[in-house]
């Protein structure tokens, strides 16, 4: 029986360091879905419809991985999808107390759902999308940081980016 997973965010906008666990991911799961959380409350930079683009065009190559919204519990989404597991990224400390916390709470709901925590490559550590849209719209370099893509949706977004 496939082994599948999700990989639940709001990806706003999708990182270098999103598509290094999407990549490494989908080696380790036979379909891996990107789930889009729909959480107007986040005051996202980008629209659910803009994000599910620049997410497909950056996955385009992995045959193993689809883009989905989803804006209710993840479990349910994750059941609805017939996942046995959510991918998880910790990029430090901070991050595992939190993900920790989530996914105690996830197995209380829905027990038949492992977690699955990876850090991402050393060289994206410290990104983060909130981190990549203030360096930007103070016209600092993200290259690198971002799927070229991505780049370009931010040009068009943040006139005064670099």
């Amino acid at each position: 029986m496939p082994v599948k997973a999700i990989y639940p965010g709001t990806f706003d906008p999708p990182t270098n360091g999103h598509l290094d666990l999407i990549q490494r991911g989908a080696k380790i799961f036979d379909h891996l879905t990107v789930a889009i959380l729909v959480n107007p409350v986040k005051n996202p930079l980008f629209t659910v419809e803009e994000r599910v683009e620049m997410l497909k065009e950056a996955t385009a190559g992995i045959a193993n991985v689809s883009i989905a919204t989803f804006d209710r519990l993840m479990v349910d989404f994750a059941r609805r999808q017939g996942a046995s597991a959510v991918l998880r990224g910790i990029r430090a400390i901070s991050d595992y107390e939190h993900e920790f916390q989530m996914a105690l709470m996830n197995r209380r709901l829905a027990p038949e759902i492992e977690s699955v925590f990876l850090q991402p490559a050393g060289r994206y550590s410290f990104v983060s999308s909130r981190m990549v849209k203030e360096v930007f719209s103070f016209g600092g370099d993200i290259s690198g940081l971002v799927p070229p893509n991505v780049v370009k949706r931010l040009r068009a977004r943040i006139p005064n980016g670099s």
